[in-house]
């Protein structure tokens, strides 16, 4: 992938507002590369800063970020984004549709 790829990746997470949550696969399928979700991980490892990182979550509405999960999950609640009992994100009620 190119940085244009990464660049893509940036412009689709800029766009997403506070309290809603968009997948990787969802950002990939947005920017024309269905099924790479994992290349949209890999760019997301190098997030600028300024960025809300933190809205882009797995298919299973559960959260990625190894040491950073706990920080992502408490500024997701702090947007009053819903969680499920056993932790991940409600999507049905917070992922944001978009249209490719």
């Amino acid at each position: 992938m190119t940085g244009g790829f990464f660049r893509a990746v940036y412009e689709v997470v800029a766009q997403i507002p506070y309290g809603r949550v968009m997948t990787y696969g969802d950002i990939a399928r947005m920017i024309g590369y269905p099924g790479r979700a994992r290349y949209v991980g890999y760019a997301m490892r190098a997030c600028p800063d300024g960025l809300p990182w933190h809205r882009v979550i797995k298919a299973d509405g559960s959260i990625a970020g190894g040491d950073f999960a706990p920080v992502r999950k408490a500024l997701l609640a702090q947007e009053n984004v819903p969680f499920l009992p056993d932790g991940r994100v409600d999507l049905e009620r917070c992922r944001l549709q978009h249209r490719t």
